[in-house]
């Protein structure tokens, strides 16, 4: 489903996915907004509440990933062959929200998912102001002001150490900038140019933001090693290895790593579990 990729984890304060339904709480171009959605029993219903409320209106059959043509491949790989099969619907939505896509994956930058789904919903829970609309258990992400004024040490209590509680600043201050960008074809370029904004970064963001089909998150702990497993059996390889063997897929990368995960495939796991020590008791 095309909207499970705009949540960061089950507690995400921001946005909310059942059967059925889906909420969420941002920051448009008009000011804050809530979007519901309920395709239960027929055709999608969309409400919308806040300033940003026909803005969100706007961009339902974007987000819903109705707007992505979507890509049959002939003659692939046979794990790409496979998996297109099993998933024969995949759709990248659009958001259109580059400065809500950021935060979370500014968090996931250099630690565990686990700690970053919890930095996630700590750092919403403590800044968030409560969203627009009837639903009283969902919150904004925290506001550009209220990022900027925070100073660095502010954040680590929560486990985020400066180098990413800079990042966050950083993004808070551009965040005017960010809205115009996300009308551009494509803003990595733009987005590349800001301290703390990498490529796992970039390619995280467009996939969501923009919905690009080619993005692939290079410098991912495990992704590398998905893809090289699922193309020659290898248990481990490196960034440069995964993006050779996509290079046939220039267009639909992304598209060919969303498959290969939908699918199942998973690289093998050796030794032990590391205990993590999370940042905060650094």
């Amino acid at each position: 489903m095309a909207l499970s990729s705009f949540r960061f984890g089950s507690g995400d304060p921001t946005t909310r996915l059942g059967p059925g339904t889906f909420w969420r709480a941002t920051f448009t171009p008009d000011g804050p907004g809530t979007l519901f959605l309920d395709w239960r029993g027929g055709p999608t219903r969309a409400q919308a509440w806040g300033p940003g409320a026909d803005w969100l209106l706007a961009r339902v059959p974007a987000l819903t990933g109705a707007l992505d043509p979507g890509h049959r491949f002939v003659d692939a790989h046979p794990v790409v062959m496979r998996a297109q099969r099993n998933h024969p619907d995949v759709r990248f939505g659009a958001s259109g929200t580059l400065y809500h896509e950021l935060l979370p994956n500014i968090l996931g930058q250099r630690i565990t998912a686990r700690e970053a789904l919890q930095q996630w919903r700590l750092l919403v829970m403590r800044l968030g102001e409560p969203a627009p609309g009837p639903n009283p258990t969902l919150r904004l992400p925290p506001a550009p002001e209220a990022l900027v004024e925070r100073p660095s040490w502010w954040f680590h209590p929560l486990g985020i150490e400066v180098t990413r509680a800079e990042t966050l600043r950083q993004v808070a201050r551009h965040a005017p900038r960010l809205h115009e960008w996300a009308t551009l074809p494509s803003p990595g370029e733009h987005l590349r140019q800001l301290p703390g904004i990498g490529q796992w970064t970039v390619g995280s963001v467009l996939a969501t933001a923009m919905g690009d089909p080619d993005a692939v998150a290079v410098g991912d702990y495990h992704l590398k090693n998905v893809v090289v497993h699922a193309f020659s059996g290898r248990p481990r390889g490196t960034d440069e290895e995964m993006m050779d063997l996509l290079e046939p897929y220039v267009g639909q990368r992304g598209r060919v790593v969303r498959l290969l995960l939908l699918d199942g495939h998973r690289a093998p796991k050796f030794g032990p579990r590391q205990r993590v020590l999370p940042l905060k008791r650094w």
